[in-house]
């Protein structure tokens, strides 16, 4: 029977917030495609809305179940995700040159979404219990820097390189959180600089086109630099008032490329204009905020951390994805969140957000 309480504290106008992108997120991907021949992308805002229900039972469990139950079995969640990413990698389905998805029945799910909670979930685990004798020292960062660097190199081998980058700001996220010595820090700050150009040299060649077709993507305007020109285009001419629903040009007329996902703000961009946008950037702000607010009001270091995870990187997807639309970051395939088309993506991202509510219903009744 569930405390009437925890029914009481439920957030509702939270819940209606996120609600709200959700829907705007749908009703885009309905414009985006409706005028395209294929059957398939036409039906893609059905498909959204069958994710959607599914996101809202994934929030439902998330609510429900005490998070504290979620550190208990930390490792277990963490040894799940593990077994699913190299399941992954062996025998899941191959898309456009990468293997991120296995079959479940009628549906595709991308593992590496799932393990991005898993991980927020086991770091959250480990940083709960104050350290001993004071802050945490390099040698306390071991642990968690070993479990971060096993996603990330089975994540990056897919290859998918813009959730393992989210898969090390997770990480980033835990260690900014958490009590480090100042020794520690200026190390770990002087190993980032040292490392940060030698990363150049990991990159696949098309990889390092996007890189340096980023601030001047004429330099292969038909090629690497084509998405990003054509979503300033999109942007640019939804002016302040927007072209209208179902009427971007862009959009309906397909110079947009992966326009219900990457690129699905240049779509809301165009058809709504300056104020369509202000009025999503404001709903994402409130996701935001609020999320900030429940975790420094967490009543355990588990909510604690397990919040700030979650609000960090919804944060990095929301900077990401809108920064690369209008070109100040490099193409990266980061989806928005709970507007971009894609099942895996929103399921966890409600799932997400459930948590939050979660641990916000709790807190006044532990």
């Amino acid at each position: 029977m569930i405390d009437r309480k925890l029914v009481e504290n439920f957030n509702w106008w939270f819940f209606a917030v996120v609600i709200t992108i959700s829907v705007v997120g749908i009703v885009t991907i309905y414009s985006a495609n409706h005028g395209r021949p294929e059957p398939f992308f036409r039906g893609l805002y059905l498909k959204q809305i069958i994710w959607f229900f599914y996101g809202l039972l994934a929030m439902l469990a998330a609510v429900l179940i005490d998070y504290r139950t979620w550190s208990r079995n930390a490792y277990l969640v963490y040894g799940a995700a593990l077994l699913a990413l190299v399941y992954t990698l062996l025998f899941g389905q191959v898309a456009s040159g990468a293997r991120r998805w296995i079959r479940l029945g009628p549906v595709s799910l991308q593992v590496s979404e799932f393990a991005k909670i898993a991980l927020i979930i086991v770091l959250a685990k480990y940083f709960e219990g104050k350290r001993a004798g004071g802050k945490y020292q390099m040698k306390d960062l071991l642990v968690p820097g070993f479990l971060t660097a096993v996603f990330c190199v089975l994540i990056a081998l897919q290859p998918d390189l813009g959730t393992a980058m989210i898969i090390i700001f997770v990480f980033f996220i835990f260690i900014v959180s958490a009590e480090l010595d100042s020794r520690t820090m200026i190390k770990i700050g002087v190993a980032g600089t040292i490392s940060f150009p030698a990363l150049w040299f990991l990159l696949r060649d098309y990889q390092k086109t996007r890189l340096l077709t980023l601030f001047n993507p004429e330099m292969d305007p038909l090629g690497a630099g084509y998405h990003s020109i054509q979503s300033k285009i999109a942007i640019g001419s939804g002016g302040f008032w927007g072209k209208g629903l179902l009427a971007g040009t862009q959009s309906r007329l397909n110079f947009l490329p992966e326009k219900h996902t990457d690129f699905i703000f240049s779509v809301f961009a165009e058809e709504m204009g300056f104020i369509g946008v202000i009025v999503l950037l404001s709903l994402y702000l409130i996701v935001i905020l609020k999320g900030l607010n429940i975790a420094f009001r967490s009543s355990d270091r588990f909510g604690l951390f397990l919040a700030l995870g979650i609000v960090g990187t919804l944060s990095f997807y929301i900077i990401v994805n809108i920064g690369m639309t209008v070109g100040i970051f490099p193409i990266t395939g980061i989806p928005l969140p709970l507007l971009s088309y894609g099942g895996s993506s929103l399921i966890t991202n409600f799932f997400a957000i459930g948590l939050l509510l979660n641990i916000e219903m709790r807190r006044s009744v532990l």
